[in-house]
């Protein structure tokens, strides 16, 4: 397992555009998910330790951003030739396994990964009500194996300031995790 760290894209970058499919073959454009105060971008993968540190917090966060009008979508990039468990088809498995409420589409030509500079799963992108970006960076400061749950605690305050209409957070540290797998 080798560490990444996000690229950390430029705040208030707009939202990248796309339309992808889930693993049943369902498309979503990304700017249709957003919740009427904005949209957290989650790129993943089925297989990643680090994934799976925060995959039981994750469709819980779901809910909790629903709840206050911001949209979720997690996004999985790495090439399947060579890391089939990542399959859309796995994807589905995956999703309903956890009990996620929100959309988890394959990004098959890995654009989307490159449009927002995904370095790792897990990477995180939260825009705001206008689809601009007010955060980047990590979930919590826990890793796999600490023997310490995920709590989503830095994201979750990223998105009460952003729901509070404050400004984006000053400090934010990047994303850690696997490295998306490119072709």
């Amino acid at each position: 397992m080798s560490l990444a760290y996000s690229a950390m894209l430029p705040l208030g970058a707009a939202l990248p555009e796309f339309t992808l499919l889930d693993g049943e073959g369902n498309p979503f454009s990304l700017s249709g998910l957003a919740g009427q105060k904005g949209l957290l971008v989650v790129f993943i993968c089925n297989h990643c330790p680090y994934v799976l540190h925060i995959n039981p917090a994750l469709a819980p966060l779901g809910k909790e951003l629903a709840e206050q009008g911001v949209g979720m979508v997690a996004i999985s990039s790495n090439d399947i030739s060579r890391y089939p468990e990542d399959a859309p088809e796995r994807m589905v498995e995956f999703a309903r396994g956890n009990g996620y409420t929100f959309p988890y589409l394959y990004d098959a030509d890995q654009n989307a990964a490159k449009a927002f500079h995904a370095a790792c799963t897990p990477d995180l992108f939260l825009f705001d009500a206008d689809l601009n970006l007010v955060y980047r960076g990590r979930f919590d400061a826990t890793r796999p194996n600490q023997g310490v749950l995920a709590t989503g605690a830095d994201l979750k305050h990223a998105v009460a300031t952003m729901v509070a209409g404050k400004p984006p957070l000053a400090q934010q540290l990047p994303s850690a995790g696997c490295s998306i797998k490119w072709r």
